[in-house]
């Protein structure tokens, strides 16, 4: 039976009573309906092809319920089946209660019903009507950590605060606005399991990038569940900002062969993730296993998933974490693979915005500059490349120039820039500690400072870390703001992590998805304000100015690059190893001015009165 031509899955009210629909290569499949503590096994009918069902009189909105799967154990041929484990519907739109880890999720033979979150059956809300998308390329999206961000934000409720619904309170919509945010993109808030290291450490997954379910929302981001996530979208688009969701399909929190057998693993191993020929888990994610995203079961759980968000809660958009793993096929990363063709045509998902993080560690897994031309990518190079040229690294004039101009280098194959200019994100150092920290202080991980990556392109100004000297604060502050004004003068789509436009601190962490504490929580008292100020301002002249919100590629007939004498730049000038300073003047638009020196310099532009650019500073004109 092709997974794509089976009816809908999940649980379905009926008149009378509830069906429920599961895919399962078990020999025998039971539904597992709970009274409190009180569980009822109910054999479901299998149609000998991975099709079981059950239709359960006087059972509708509210119960809970598992499956359980009979069949072969052999972890090494990837057969998982477990009676004694307690599985979470694929398809459960809800959940009762957070995931928590126990090693006893693991151990064959015991029974894990006390452990286990169960599903809980939820009457569909009506469908959104479908609209294009709030978000256009070229705008400003604002990632942000649902917990972190308002955890600790001072107008926002005391109950609200860390979930989703605080989004939606006026104060956070008016930040929004006044950094011109074009779309939200919410890090994972579907329901997640820690990783099984961090408990001994007292530490807890702060991040979310490791799924159980693709449907259900965390309850702990989401109390009020996909009509929370509803509610927030509207009031978002009401004052039009749209919501991208950052998923994770590439792998589930099952992890390898020593992990919890908790949903996928315990129905249909073998089709859910990818194998090596002698029955070993792949991990392309090194999370511990690669989902299969082109086996058809995988792609119909994945695509319904999307439609699931979309149809329900009006989503935007999707930004999917680690990317070459939709496209990867048994010959490597294909942007044509069946599940990114699908995505493209199907009528509910064609109109999205979809943004790869196009790297992965599996082999042929970085693929920036590959994804077809209905994606976004994030440009890491945008990043690299802008943080050398601020740290003082020599040679990078003409890496500053492409990057400015929509880096035509990786996406000029198409005829728009497809990039996504970033200078930090959730994964790395946030953009304060860019400037005041050479290298990473993970201690708090437990890891002994051996995770995280160890080249963040960053200097200290001096000294490294928290400082009361005034002349080295006054020079981050200069630093921050230059790299910001750089950001926001870039043309194409902009990203920026929420809290960089005010100076957050990670205290040089760079790698903080365990800290789900003071290290990640938004310091919104302590902010810096003459920082956001400078955002705001970035902000309001990016939104005026169109040039540098489009996305078509430039060609010479475009721009000029030139000195700051006026004069056109030539081979010697671009090749000059400590050249700091250049104009690209858009013929019809604003020129952009960059002084990467330790003095102010004076400008000369024909057709502008001359100008001076204050030292290591970005001034539009």
């Amino acid at each position: 039976m092709n997974p794509g031509d089976l009816p809908p899955l999940g649980p379905r009210l009926e008149k009378g009573g509830t069906r429920f629909t599961v895919w399962s290569a078990a020999d025998a499949l039971s539904l597992c309906l709970f009274e409190g503590d009180r569980e009822e096994r109910l054999p479901m009918e299998g149609n000998g092809q991975g099709l079981f069902t059950r239709f359960v009189a006087g059972i509708g909105a509210g119960a809970s319920y598992g499956l359980r799967a009979e069949g072969p154990y052999d972890p090494s041929n990837g057969l998982w089946f477990d009676p004694a484990k307690l599985l979470l519907d694929p398809y459960a739109t809800a959940i009762d209660r957070p995931f928590i880890y126990d090693p006893r999720l693991a151990e064959y033979g015991h029974d894990t019903a006390a452990l286990m979150p169960k599903g809980v059956i939820k009457r569909a809300l009506p469908a959104r009507p479908h609209h294009p998308p709030k978000f256009t390329p070229g705008g400003l999206i604002y990632e942000l950590q649902v917990r972190a961000f308002s955890k600790l934000h001072p107008a926002v409720p005391p109950k609200k605060r860390g979930t989703i619904a605080a989004l939606a309170h006026p104060a956070v919509i008016d930040h929004l606005k006044k950094l011109h945010v074009s779309a939200v993109e919410l890090m994972p808030i579907n329901a997640w399991i820690d990783e099984r290291h961090l408990g001994p450490l007292g530490l807890t997954n702060a991040w979310g990038y490791n799924p159980v379910s693709y449907f259900a929302l965390d309850p702990r981001l989401a109390p009020g569940g996909l009509a929370e996530l509803r509610a927030t979208v509207d009031a978002l688009h009401d004052a039009g900002i749209g919501v991208i969701m950052d998923v994770v399909f590439n792998h589930d929190g099952e992890s390898d062969a020593l992990g919890p057998t908790l949903s996928l693993r315990g129905l249909d191993a073998r089709r859910y993730f990818r194998h090596e020929a002698n029955g070993a888990l792949i991990n392309d994610t090194g999370t511990g296993n690669s989902v299969d995203c082109n086996n058809p079961v995988a792609r119909r759980l994945i695509l319904d998933s999307l439609r699931h968000f979309v149809r329900h809660a009006g989503i935007d958009g999707f930004r999917f974490d680690l990317a070459p793993a939709l496209g990867r096929l048994p010959g490597g990363f294909d942007p044509a693979a069946p599940l990114l063709l699908e995505m493209a045509a199907d009528p509910i998902l064609a109109d999205r915005i979809m943004i790869a993080e196009p790297w992965d560690i599996g082999p042929g897994g970085y693929q920036l500059g590959n994804f077809a031309d209905t994606f976004l990518e994030w440009n890491d190079r945008y990043r690299d490349d802008l943080r050398s040229f601020w740290r003082g690294d020599a040679h990078r004039l003409g890496a500053l120039a492409t990057r400015l101009a929509g880096s035509s280098d990786i996406f000029g194959k198409g005829d728009r820039t497809r990039s996504v200019n970033f200078l930090a994100a959730h994964d790395g150092f946030s953009l304060a500690d860019v400037t005041a920290y050479e290298h990473r202080h993970n201690e708090a991980n437990g890891e002994n400072n051996r995770d995280g990556h160890g080249e963040n392109l960053s200097w200290n100004n001096g000294i490294e870390g928290e400082t009361g000297e005034p002349d080295i604060i006054a020079a981050r502050q200069r630093d921050i703001k230059a790299l910001l004004s750089t950001l926001f003068a870039s043309r194409g789509t902009i990203m920026l992590t929420a809290g960089d436009e005010f100076g957050r601190t990670q205290q040089g962490n760079n790698n903080a998805y365990a800290q789900d504490n003071a290290i990640t929580w938004l310091d919104w008292k302590g902010r810096d304000l003459t920082l956001e100020a400078h955002s705001f301002a970035c902000a309001a002249q990016r939104a005026a100015t169109p040039a540098l919100m489009a996305t078509r590629l430039l060609t010479p007939d475009d721009v000029q690059w030139l000195r700051p004498d006026g004069g056109e730049m030539t081979d010697a000038d671009w090749n000059r190893p400590d050249g700091n300073a250049l104009v690209m003047r858009y013929r019809d638009g604003p020129a952009i001015c960059v002084n990467r020196s330790g003095a102010a310099i004076r400008f000369t532009v024909e057709g502008i009165a001359p100008f001076d650019v204050a030292a290591r500073s970005v001034t539009i004109v």
